[in-house]
């Protein structure tokens, strides 16, 4: 219930307010029964018409005033839940995009959407009208207090059922809870299935992969409806176990107060008085039991959002420098997979000048992209560091460090929005002047030209609609518009025609020109041939530094390398 608290209690003075409001709701709801009471003991017995009109309007009188102080406790439940709502859908979106990003990796992604629409599940179950169900619960206590009033035998049996269903609701929780967390892995493995189906559309069809992907749904959507089923079937036990109590102890009062009648300790009117606060005592906990499979999902919900919290998040606060010149060096650098018995690399150091052009190469596998992304600050090294003008990258803010580096992913992926929201992402201030320049610099201005909308163009599933020559243009728009002094190309020219290469070279000797730092990964020969020091990847545990001069390779320290090699 920690949930509840947190709403509740997030600001004290509203929740005293709906705890007043509850406890006149369930004062006035003594009304009907004192009425009945009342009624039977003076009206029928005098027969006096007066008494029986200020009865009645006294208690119509009750009856909406109750109805008006349900409304007004509504309402302001209404209002503790909508800031607490707010704070769930924006910190889980929050985590989500705040975490550090090999942390939020080892999460699948069916996972990561299941922990983010947590936040709905929560704000279903904990509603302004459920809130005010639980709030009526140890309400039950002003009827069962007027019981005692009357007879503490027919108390102690109201007591009895009343603890009875409340007990059996918490054993429901407990055993929906389990259940609410297998379903929810299900429901995670579930929608990493549809999304590989919608990812890999083309594979799945291509390959004929349609009765794998159906196998694997078939088995996740037979386990979840066993799970239903089971859910299911304790919840209607639940339900029908409340529905007898609520018989059986109408059935155990009526005796009773039968009894007592007859010998002379209790009127018709206090039996039948008793038989209805009996049933208001019971009624707030019948309620708190029927909504238990949805706070039992709730919590199951909250616990992923938990654990999303919990991830490393990304700093924002640090060290900032004056100017970036263009410097960096790696220092002792090694990388492993967790669980890997072998290091992509290790005791890798390097020294690059402003304005050095470096190429690292190696095969598939070898580690050219997780390097890549080590330097842009997406990844964090198992050892060593990566300096910029002499200081450790993980000392910066990392907003202010990608702002410094001009960086084209190997498989660039666009955000939902316009052509231009994609483009001016890191610098949203860009004028026309300077993306009309990025526009032209990468290639873009014909496509542009020919789009419905030009930079105003929707662009909808990450751009996985868009040829990948063209996302590649977008994405080396939206690199170069950091202007920054470090420009990191990841396999720049892969799977582009010659045109769109040709474009690469261009935007790459422009850097160069400009004095910027630029390290590309890449086998492409062109790209080689403009190296001043190349970085071999593929020699292992530690990567093999060269000069290249006149074409040909030559081993250097590796402190030594940089734009004066």
């Amino acid at each position: 219930m920690k949930e509840l608290y947190a709403r509740l209690f997030a600001r004290p003075g509203v929740a005293a307010e709906l705890i007043f409001a509850s406890l006149l709701v369930s004062v006035l709801g003594l009304s009907s029964a004192v009425f009945v009471m009342l009624v039977l003991s003076r009206y029928v017995a005098h027969g006096v018409d007066a008494t029986l009109a200020t009865l009645a309007s006294g208690t119509i009188a009750a009856v909406l005033f109750e109805f008006g102080f349900r409304q007004a406790r509504f309402r302001i439940a209404q209002g503790v839940g909508r800031a607490r709502d707010e704070s769930l859908g924006l910190g889980a979106y929050a985590a989500l995009t705040g975490s550090k990003a090999q942390s939020v990796e080892a999460i699948p992604p069916g996972a990561r959407r299941e922990a983010v629409a947590g936040a709905e599940a929560a704000q279903t179950a904990f509603s302004a009208a459920n809130l005010c169900a639980i709030l009526d619960v140890p309400m039950a206590l002003i009827f069962l207090g007027a019981l005692f009033l009357l007879d503490i035998g027919v108390a102690l049996i109201a007591c009895l059922f009343v603890g009875g269903v409340l007990a059996a609701s918490f054993l429901l929780h407990g055993a929906l809870r389990a259940t609410a967390k297998d379903q929810a892995a299900v429901a995670a493995r579930r929608g990493g299935l549809i999304q590989a189906a919608i990812a890999g559309s083309d594979t799945l069809r291509a390959f004929n992969g349609q009765g794998y992907l159906r196998k694997l749904w078939r088995a996740e959507a037979e386990t979840l409806e066993r799970l239903r089923r089971v859910a299911a079937g304790r919840q209607n036990l639940a339900q029908s176990t409340i529905q007898v109590a609520q018989g059986l102890l109408t059935v155990a009062v009526i005796t009773l107060g039968a009894i007592l009648v007859v010998k002379g300790k209790f009127d018709v009117g206090a039996l039948i008085g008793a038989n209805i606060l009996a049933a208001r005592a019971l009624s707030p906990i019948a309620r708190l039991a029927a909504l238990v499979q949805e706070f039992a999902k709730a919590e199951q919900a909250l616990e992923g959002l938990r654990e999303l919290a919990r991830l490393p998040q990304e700093k924002t606060q640090g060290a900032a420098l004056s100017e970036y010149k263009g410097g960096l060096e790696f220092r002792d650098l090694g990388f492993a997979f967790i669980g890997q018995p072998m290091p992509l690399f290790e005791s890798f150091s390097l020294k690059l000048e402003p304005g050095s052009i470096l190429v690292v190469a190696g095969g598939n596998g070898a580690g050219k992209t997780t390097l890549a992304r080590m330097i842009v600050g997406l990844v964090e090294p198992r050892r060593g560091q990566i300096l910029a003008d002499g200081v450790d990258i993980n000392q910066f803010v990392p907003e202010w460090w990608r702002k410094q580096v001009i960086y084209l992913p190997q498989e660039p992926k666009l955000l939902t929005g316009t052509l231009r929201d994609n483009i001016v992402m890191a610098r949203p201030d860009l004028d026309d002047a300077t993306l009309n320049r990025l526009i032209v610099a990468s290639g873009l201005r014909k496509f542009i030209d020919q789009s419905p909308g030009g930079l105003d163009a929707p662009v909808v599933n990450n751009g996985e609609g868009m040829a990948l020559g063209i996302r590649r243009r977008v994405a080396l728009a939206r690199a170069l518009a950091t202007g920054g002094m470090l420009a990191v190309f990841d396999e720049p020219t892969e799977g582009m025609d010659a045109e769109g290469s040709g474009t690469v070279y261009a935007a790459m000797s422009e850097l160069s020109r400009r004095g910027v730092s630029v390290i590309a990964f890449s086998h492409d020969a062109n790209i080689l041939r403009g190296a001043q020091v190349v970085v071999n990847l593929d020699v292992k545990p530690t990567p093999v530094v060269l000069s290249a001069k006149t074409g040909s390779a030559t081993p250097v320290p590796a402190n030594q390398g940089g734009g004066a090699a």
